[in-house]
């Protein structure tokens, strides 16, 4: 039965899928180099975030590993070049922080229409700026084109 070793942080969902699949999961997170080296040649595939460097020498002493997947846009953290010399194949989500991005350019738009940076910073200092800082409403506004 195909080993992967999950050396990040993240939702189970991917563990459950693996087992959905018959694949056998480790989760262990916060592993050294070193740690890694010594238990990735037992391990068909590996999935990583943005914590876990796979280095030329973690690949080197990966004998099985076939796959390396990064739950994230860049594969930066991943030694890609050496990897694809060893025949394993390097792949990412670049879509999976879609929604969370989204959100986080609404959220900073609304800071701004609120004046919320400024009303942090003032206040921080002692001031009420009670009249400075009222913002822009959204509600009943026409959208011009």
């Amino acid at each position: 039965m195909p080993k992967v070793l999950i050396s990040d942080s993240m939702s189970n969902v991917a563990q459950k899928i693996f087992e959905k699949n018959n694949i056998t999961v480790d989760v262990k997170t916060g592993l050294s180099e070193e740690e890694i080296i010594k238990i990735i040649p037992e391990y068909d595939g590996m999935v990583v975030r943005s914590a876990t460097k796979v280095t030329k020498n973690i690949i080197e002493a990966a004998k099985n590993l076939k796959v390396i997947g990064r739950a994230g846009a860049g594969v930066d953290n991943i030694d890609v070049p050496f990897a694809k010399e060893k025949n394993m194949i390097v792949m990412n989500t670049p879509g999976g922080n879609a929604n969370a991005t989204a959100e986080h350019a609404f959220a900073l738009i609304m800071s701004v229409l609120r004046r919320i940076p400024f009303a942090n910073e003032t206040t921080h200092k002692g001031q009420w700026e009670k009249k400075n800082i009222k913002g822009t409403e959204l509600s009943k506004k026409e959208i011009e084109s």
